[in-house]
């Protein structure tokens, strides 16, 4: 079990220092980031990369945001060949909803909370 741990940690550590570097040394913008990694996922995951990383790593591969791109392309190619060309939208839409509702109302409650700036 402690190597579970250890993988995730480093794994996860290893998504987050070349996040830190693409800050660092190419200057992207965080959205430029986020968007880099959203779309790594994704093709990870086209690649049939991405379910081995999750096995090998766990909460490593879960938690960073190149999940999200990774269950984006996930729900859609599995909807895709049940629905055909509309269930690309149903299944991006079905395995990251929970997701995008969270982020959208706790980030209400939090502008509730407190005063948000610009």
């Amino acid at each position: 079990m402690f190597l579970q741990f250890l993988w995730a940690f480093l794994v996860g550590g290893a998504i987050c220092v070349v996040g830190q570097l693409l800050f660092d040394v190419a200057k992207l913008t965080p959205a430029h980031v986020m968007s880099s990694f959203v779309v790594a996922g994704a093709v990870l995951d086209g690649f049939d990369l991405y379910d081995k990383l999750i096995e090998f790593a766990g909460a490593g591969a879960t938690v960073p945001i190149t999940s999200f791109g990774h269950n984006l392309l996930h729900g859609a190619m599995a909807q895709s060949e049940e629905h055909g060309f509309m269930g690309i939208a149903l299944g991006i839409f079905q395995l990251t909803s929970a997701g995008i509702s969270s982020a959208i109302l706790f980030g209400f409650i939090i502008a509730l909370i407190f005063k948000p700036k610009g």
